[in-house]
């Protein structure tokens, strides 16, 4: 399964994604079959799905209301749907390309 599908019922984007909360500095990049989320901020009350919500919606141009968390709320692997993106996040492969070596 690639890290980010088309959603048929909606014009939006299924993101399958791996958080890792703690990290010295957020980045995106894409590994193996997840999209790999590097938050720094704990994962507390909710804290790291905000901020992964935040990230995600200022990487592909949208309101942070249009980012929704569909599976894995309390997990590191996450299942996110993102409706109408308006921009594709720099240095990450669009669907059916090839990741970098």
């Amino acid at each position: 399964m690639p890290w980010i599908t088309p959603d048929p019922e909606q014009d939006a984007w299924l993101v399958h994604v791996r958080v890792t909360p703690r990290a010295k500095r957020e980045s995106l990049d894409v590994e193996g079959e997840r999209l790999r989320v590097r938050l720094n901020t704990p994962p507390v009350d909710g804290k790291a799905n905000t901020a992964l919500r935040k990230l995600l919606a200022r990487q592909f141009g949208v309101a942070k209301s249009a980012v929704s968390l569909l599976r894995g709320e309390r997990s590191r692997d996450k299942t996110v749907r993102i409706t109408a993106p308006k921009q594709w996040p720099a240095g990450l492969p669009h669907p059916g390309e090839p990741p970098a070596p």
